[in-house]
């Protein structure tokens, strides 16, 4: 076998735990240390854990490093001061703000010589792919991404970081008679409102004003603002018992025309038991692309746009082109 690529976590959440899962599916990756804000010694994992202050210590030894913050506040941070230091690959899920994240990332890895894969899992991500593909294909069409029923990591993420929130579940949800229109080839003119609907499960500390953190969260930018939110208050019993769960999921669709007047749809679609875990195969998958751009003398930031689909697989070209060509 040849010599595994060594990967490195940072943060142990859904998502890191996530990352350690999908490492062991994979034989040619190998995990060798864990990089956490807690207490290393609370981490329940069979790799050793050290403290994220001590990461600089290792960039000799760690070949990727999965960055598995949050959006909100983590990564914006976390992926420009790790990018002068390790390959990296991170999930940065804030839409709006991708083009400039990737300007700082890029800023670093570059002046490091590192290579730095941004914006990775499913939505950005494959379905980031999936749009491209399609617009590419019916460039007259129009393209609709239904994300949901699920919980939002990101979303769920920046709700818990509202003060006065304990702890809080935030659920997507397409609106039915939005996708029915556009499956059907309508094309319709469709706002963010129409799309879906955003539902949020919250538990409040003791004292919290409640209308203050339901107000906080529908007026956020770039999360809630242009939904239409419900906020729910309920204790921390009922969010264990019934919100623990983290199925995801959603569609990409395009509905255009070819020829003199053939309607033709592109869906790819997913359906997800384990959000965070699936975003962690995603991730891992492009951790071992980044990897493989590294060894060829790539440096700078990338998007899953930038990155062939065989350096995705640890298998060689010859053994692709023999068995999914």
């Amino acid at each position: 076998m040849a010599e595994q690529i060594r990967i490195g976590i940072v943060g142990y959440g859904n998502l890191g735990r996530g990352v350690e899962l999908a490492i062991k599916q994979s034989p040619d990756l190998r995990l060798d240390a864990i990089f956490t804000r807690r207490n290393p010694d609370s981490i329940p994992s069979e790799t050793k854990a050290y403290s994220i202050e001590d990461a600089e210590k290792f960039t000799g030894d760690i070949d990727v490093m999965i960055l598995c913050g949050g959006s909100a506040t983590d990564l914006p941070e976390q992926g420009p001061a790790f990018a002068r230091l390790f390959h990296t690959v991170d999930s940065f899920d804030t839409h709006a703000r991708i083009p400039e994240y990737f300007e700082q990332v890029d800023a670093a890895a570059k002046a490091s010589g590192k290579i730095s894969v941004i914006s990775t899992g499913w939505d950005p991500g494959l379905f980031s792919l999936s749009r491209l593909l399609a617009e590419a294909i019916l460039p007259e069409g129009k393209e609709y991404t239904f994300w949901g029923k699920g919980v939002s990591q990101g979303h769920s993420d920046a709700i818990r970081r509202v003060n006065g929130v304990k702890n809080g579940v935030q659920y997507t949800i397409p609106v039915e008679e939005a996708v029915n229109r556009v499956r059907s080839g309508e094309n319709p003119v469709l706002t963010t409102r129409e799309k879906h609907l955003r539902e949020c499960y919250i538990v409040a500390e003791e004292g919290a004003n409640q209308e203050a953190i339901a107000d906080e969260i529908r007026n956020m930018p770039n999360y809630f603002a242009d939904y239409d939110t419900v906020v729910h208050f309920v204790d921390e019993a009922t969010l264990k018992a019934e919100h623990s769960a983290m199925p995801h999921g959603g569609t990409v669709l395009r509905s255009g025309k070819t020829g003199t007047n053939s309607t033709q749809i592109i869906e790819f679609g997913l359906t997800l038991d384990s959000n965070p875990e699936f975003t962690a195969s995603v991730l891992v998958a492009y951790a071992r692309a980044a990897y493989k751009l590294a060894q060829e003398g790539g440096a700078g930031a990338k998007t899953v746009f930038d990155i062939p689909f065989g350096l995705l697989s640890p298998k060689s070209a010859a053994q692709l082109r023999k068995e999914l060509l």
